[in-house]
């Protein structure tokens, strides 16, 4: 008998940033605009800033340079310097999904590797809550051009002085 093993509804990446562990936290959380890719956002204009609100039930609204603003996460955990959790809250359309059952969660993990390095593990879990064809956001953001993308763009900035 041959069994197929279930999709995995979860995505993970990890890297190693030349940054203290609070320098890499702090870049992360408060300096995302700084590394986030400019073409992976739902504004119609250029984002200005990208705000998270320090504390669990925080926002994470991106604002545009035209001054409209965007919430697309709620913040899940918030323990500086060691982990941040956010709720994924963008449809298969990419677009706000208002309904909290339908969304997603990233983990992020920060582990000291030294002084001046940090070991960054990211989870992108419980991705089939966004219902019937979830692997596509799955694939979207476990490809070259999601979190791979954005991580890579994180530790450039994270190792900035």
């Amino acid at each position: 008998m041959n069994v197929q093993a279930p999709a995995t509804t979860s995505v993970h990446k990890s890297i190693v940033v030349d940054a203290p562990i609070d320098r890499a936290f702090h870049v992360f959380t408060q300096e995302m605009e700084s590394w986030w890719p400019p073409d992976h956002h739902i504004l119609d204009a250029p984002v200005a800033e990208t705000v998270v609100e320090p504390r669990v039930g925080g926002r994470i609204v991106d604002r545009g340079t035209d001054g409209s603003e965007c919430q697309w996460a709620r913040v899940l955990a918030y323990e500086p310097p060691t982990l941040f959790v956010f709720s994924w809250d963008i449809n298969l359309q990419w677009q706000i999904e208002t309904d909290h059952e339908r969304t997603s969660e990233v983990q992020v993990s920060f582990s000291p590797e030294g002084e001046a390095r940090t070991r960054v593990d990211l989870e992108h879990r419980s991705l089939d809550r966004h219902g019937d064809g979830w692997e596509r956001m799955r694939d979207a953001v476990g490809s070259p051009d999601g979190w791979g993308v954005g991580l890579g763009r994180f530790a450039e900035a994270a190792a900035r002085r």
